[in-house]
């Protein structure tokens, strides 16, 4: 069943109940995010970057937690759309190690993309920057992880439990210090994780690679 939309005075007909977020992409009308993945059971929301404003609703919303309507009105490009998705990106890059040069995503990383797109520079000049120690966890026996150039999207812990039917990888400690952790104990690390690198190849920053790549 097709619903119809208006998306920056542009009519959609798209799928009655999809992911508005998923809804703009697949018409080509793009949305500021880190955290979506195609085909997701549930809104991840871990971003929020994806901010639209929809008629009836009051203040903008994350369009990754609303399902369409029909004729649903929605704005994504708006002064306080914008105004939140640059708070967003300048606090995600408060805690981000910028060393563009020596990072293997750089030319395909999801935040130098966002920031052309935002007109937001890399480096903030008004927020502290917060990098967490340390710099590097080594301490599962296939990936290594670099907190400081993770964005928590998320992206690794819902692909790692599409693969495995359950995740080896959670968000651990909170605020600036949040990361992710590994767990499962090593056996079932080197079980499930020996012969997959999907946590690797979805992380948009580089966050994680394969041990042997240092």
């Amino acid at each position: 069943m097709k619903v119809t939309i208006t998306v920056d005075e542009t009519a959609l007909e798209v799928e009655a109940g999809l992911n508005l977020l998923q809804a703009c992409l697949e018409s080509g009308i793009y949305i500021p995010n880190l955290c979506h993945l195609e085909g997701q059971d549930a809104p991840q929301a871990s971003c929020r970057l994806c901010f639209v404003e929809v008629d009836g609703s009051d203040p903008p919303v994350a369009a990754c937690t609303v399902n369409v309507t029909d004729q649903m009105v929605v704005r994504t490009d708006t002064p306080a759309v914008r105004r939140l998705q640059k708070t967003g990106l300048r606090l995600l890059l408060s805690v981000h190690h910028v060393d563009c040069k020596n990072c293997p995503a750089n030319k395909k990383c999801a935040l130098q993309d966002l920031s052309k797109f935002l007109k937001v520079g890399l480096k903030p000049k008004k927020l502290k920057l917060h990098l967490k120690t340390p710099e590097v966890d080594d301490s599962h026996p296939h990936l290594t992880y670099f907190p400081n150039r993770c964005v928590l999207c998320g992206k690794c812990l819902q692909v790692c439990r599409t693969v495995n039917g359950h995740t080896m990888l959670a968000f651990a400690q909170r605020g600036f210090d949040t990361v992710i952790s590994f767990y499962g104990g090593a056996g079932s690390k080197e079980t499930a994780c020996d012969n997959c690198a999907a946590c690797i190849e979805i992380c948009p920053v580089a966050a994680l690679l394969p041990k042997q790549s240092l």
